[in-house]
């Protein structure tokens, strides 16, 4: 993900030892396991499980519900070559500490993800001579662990090289072909219109190669964000991005799309609290979109007076939360136990008897947050953008009831 990952979290990047490519396999030296629903690898937050003072997995899951986690990262060693490891430094091939703190996972009836990329370090499909070549890298900890997801985080440096992203995508395309069932998503940079050129120019390098993963997510932060509603707009503009790319309609776009958030300070200095959350989540609910993800729950829990400071941490959000505040939104994504800190929506006001009617609504028109129509004799408020989305089409859609007109 971001620069804080590459300062803070290098150590727990992930690496993957070489390996040739093999079919699937759903058991590994870590223990059996049987693959959760795509909508739990979907709502994966990211874990360094051996930096950033990770937290007991164990402990999240018994607070939450939180049933998958996304390991972060995998890269190539620090001193080169294709052989992958743990943050450039511990070879996944001997590999103890990690595939510990899966087999806990699973004992608890949860499973992982791992991701492969990241903001720092270097990527295998840097070092790698090919995309066969990168694939059996992947391979490896696929193998070794019995993985059922696994994450491409392709951002900077890397996706400014266009060999190395030629090798990632490759790569995945492979795994999805030899891993049946392998859930598959590809995470790039936000930007306030979607996604910068070096992340369209990965679009295009899926489409000539004809790969579609499960989702391509965003990181709607660490850009210029302001809240939620700058990130509803980033969403909304990466769906266009994708239908112009793939030739897709706007739901077949969702369907395919995620979210990849930040809780809490980001890099930058932004700030992303509890109730951006709940509203990100509405509109990804809303729109049916295929993934929902933070970066991290190493920071998923209360700055202390002396680890706060009013900078970004790597081990706490630096806002006012709760342990596991945002995990929740996760959870309640994945279609369990909503959050029980969910912030207390505005009421809907009480109308004023002879009200006059706003503007009509307009299927052709686009809306932006608090802008108001009328439809149905009743007054509607947008609360995020919206294009052809009746008011009151759905519960959890983008028109808040204004009252009778």
């Amino acid at each position: 993900m971001r620069p804080l990952r590459a300062c803070l979290g290098a150590a727990a990047a992930v690496g993957l030892a070489a390996a040739g490519t093999t079919a699937f396999v759903t058991t590994s030296a870590s223990g059996a396991t049987t693959a959760l629903s795509d909508r739990w690898y979907a709502a994966a937050p990211y874990l360094m499980p051996l930096d950033n003072d990770p937290p007991d997995a164990a402990a999240i899951m018994d607070a939450t519900g939180l049933k998958a986690f996304q390991l972060a990262f995998v890269l190539a060693p620090n001193g080169g070559g294709c052989s992958p490891t743990w943050g450039g430094t511990s070879p996944v091939s001997s590999d103890t500490a990690v595939q510990s703190v899966i087999a806990g996972i699973r004992a608890k009836g949860g499973d992982v993800s791992v991701s492969i990329g990241g903001y720092g370090g270097t990527k295998l499909g840097q070092t790698c001579a090919d995309p066969a070549a990168t694939a059996a890298a992947y391979q490896q900890v696929i193998t070794k662990y019995g993985l059922h997801a696994i994450d491409f985080d392709l951002e900077e440096p890397e996706y400014e090289n266009s060999a190395a992203i030629r090798n990632e995508i490759g790569a995945a395309k492979i795994l999805q072909q030899n891993n049946p069932g392998l859930y598959v998503s590809v995470t790039t940079a936000g930007t306030a219109d979607g996604t910068g050129w070096f992340g369209k120019q990965m679009l295009l390098e899926a489409k000539s190669q004809g790969f579609t993963p499960n989702n391509f997510s965003i990181m709607p932060f660490d850009g210029g964000f302001n809240g939620a509603a700058s990130q509803t707009t980033a969403l909304a503009g990466f769906n266009s991005i994708l239908q112009s790319t793939f030739g897709w309609d706007q739901a077949t776009a969702y369907a395919h799309e995620g979210f990849s958030g930040m809780n809490g300070r980001s890099d930058t200095g932004e700030y992303f609290t509890q109730s951006d959350f709940q509203t990100v989540l509405d509109y990804a609910t809303a729109h049916h979109m295929d993934r929902f993800t933070f970066w991290s729950l190493n920071r998923d829990r209360q700055c202390t007076p002396a680890d706060n400071g009013g900078r970004t941490s790597g081990t706490c959000s630096s806002v006012a939360q709760g342990s596991w505040d945002f995990a929740k939104y996760s959870v309640k994504f994945a279609g369990v136990t909503p959050p029980t800190t969910t912030p207390t929506p505005t009421p809907t006001p009480t109308p004023t008897p002879g009200a006059s009617c706003k503007a009509a609504w307009s299927s052709a028109a686009v809306y932006t947050k608090d802008n108001e129509v009328s439809y149905g004799k009743h007054n509607w408020k947008a609360k995020w953008w919206t294009q052809n989305e009746v008011p009151g089409g759905s519960e959890w859609g983008p028109w808040q009831d204004e009252g009778a007109c």
